[in-house]
């Protein structure tokens, strides 16, 4: 009888071969497709559910908190997380525990910069370096008398700059990815717009410095329509060619969550999702926001197709 002989140091009779011939032929057959993962965006309505509550559904990776308002050009910081807390008087600070919490689950913790009613600008290379090492003392790994959310540390640093200038945002990228070591990474996430290039962040997410990048594919016109995925799925492969480590599929949670762009979950799953999950790149999707999502629902629908 003729044996083979497997470089694991096994033997295989023809039998066997032949049955593993066939596995590998089945499973080439078998669409290609990576597990996704949810992020979610959290602190923008004080009716939804707390810090901690939301990490402990299970159902997001990535938590954002929105939004650190202002900043840079000599302006005092803001956070505003709405009526959760008020940071200026120090009431943030509770969040500390909440956030440590959603780490410990494995849930990773971003601060957000900007949002659609920031019009924040940086005015020099200088003042994106300042605005680095305030974030880097103030919510990541350095040390400050005036934490505005206390000892805990965020995992990184989100841009959702949707106002003002795009310039000097690369060196802020640049500058916060040095603080970077082998003992804590500090992760930059991005939420542009889905028109390719980005016209406020084209020239940050340009240095290749970005883990997670949450194209926002609503109120524009790269959004799905009804039974038209075609402008979508031409803008996602011009957003999967940049150097990231992965691209999510920003989307309203609800009808009411943005002007436009909401996908209901069954096309979602059935015409939208098939898309854009066969490329490598593909990371899940993001939902605006923690509030809207808990109206409808969403994430919990489409997390098991995500």
């Amino acid at each position: 009888n003729l044996y083979i002989y497997m470089e694991v140091g096994s033997w295989l009779s023809p039998a066997a071969m032949a049955s593993l011939l066939l596995l590998c032929v089945f499973g080439a057959l078998i669409p290609f497709s990576i597990a996704g993962d949810i992020a979610i965006y959290w602190g923008q309505n004080g009716n939804e559910a707390t810090l901690a509550d939301t990490c402990a559904t299970g159902r997001y990776a990535y938590v954002n908190l929105a939004f650190l308002t202002t900043f840079g050009s000599g302006n005092a910081p803001q956070l505003n997380l709405a009526n959760h807390c008020v940071a200026a008087s120090g009431g943030c600070t509770s969040l500390s525990g909440e956030i440590k919490s959603c780490q410990q689950q494995g849930v990773k913790v971003m601060l957000s910069l900007g949002g659609s009613e920031s019009h924040t600008t940086l005015s020099s290379p200088d003042d994106a370096r300042q605005v680095a090492d305030y974030l880097w003392n103030n919510f990541l790994g350095g040390s400050s008398s005036s934490r505005p959310l206390g000892d805990a540390v965020l995992d990184g640093i989100d841009f959702d700059i949707e106002g003002g200038s795009p310039s000097y945002y690369d060196v802020l990228a640049q500058a916060l990815s040095g603080y970077s070591s082998s003992e804590r990474k500090v992760y930059l996430t991005a939420a542009p717009q889905c028109p390719f290039p980005d016209a406020m962040l084209g020239p940050a997410l340009k240095t290749g410095l970005f883990d997670y990048v949450w194209v926002q594919f609503y109120n524009n016109d790269c959004q799905y329509s009804a039974g038209d995925v075609s402008r979508l799925a031409s803008a996602w492969q011009q957003w999967v060619s940049i150097t990231a480590t992965r691209i999510f599929l920003g989307l309203p949670a609800a009808p009411d969550a943005a002007g436009s762009g909401y996908i209901p979950p069954n096309d979602l799953i059935s015409t939208v999702l098939p898309v854009v999950q066969n490329d490598p790149k593909y990371g899940g999707i993001m939902l605006w926001s923690k509030f809207y999502d808990e109206q409808t629902g969403y994430s919990a629908a489409v997390k098991p197709s995500v």
